[in-house]
């Protein structure tokens, strides 16, 4: 299981999904989970994207083989629901690895949790960088004639 934001998809998503899947081994099956608006909204920023839209893009990704929209009261109410065997966590995401596995055993599940290697190929590799680059882009006034 992989979870995640997932608001503005570039390559460090793409890199965060190989690893978890790998992570299961040959036949494995990646199960995503992403953060409701409201979570997102408590924890980052207004997302860009809404939940909807990008639990569809999500779902299209190839190394994803089943994708939901997590719970605003119950974090854990999906990971009781799935039951997964690992539990990836992104490179950029605050929990502790050993913390969260803990607190996961205090509601009864007991599954590995692994934080996945860094991805830093690129100057735009977080959602974060993306915006900040739209952001202090000077657009010429023709450039969203089309939009």
């Amino acid at each position: 299981m992989a979870t995640g934001t997932f608001d503005i998809i570039h390559p460090g998503h793409g890199h965060y999904l190989k690893q978890a899947k790998q992570l299961g081994g040959k036949d494995s099956k990646l199960i995503v989970v992403i953060a409701t608006d409201k979570t997102v909204e408590k924890h980052k920023r207004t997302p860009i994207i809404g939940q909807e839209q990008r639990l569809e893009t999500i779902a299209m990704l190839k190394y994803v083989d089943e994708a939901y929209v997590g719970d605003d009261f119950d974090p854990f109410k999906i990971v009781k629901k799935i039951k997964p065997d690992i539990i990836a966590i992104g490179p950029d995401q605050k929990f502790i690895p050993e913390k969260l596995k803990q607190q996961l055993k205090q509601v009864g599940i007991d599954v590995d949790v692994i934080k996945v290697n860094d991805y830093k190929k690129g100057e735009l590799d977080s959602t974060c960088k993306i915006i900040k680059k739209i952001k202090k882009t000077e657009f010429h006034p023709d450039t969203f004639r089309s939009c």
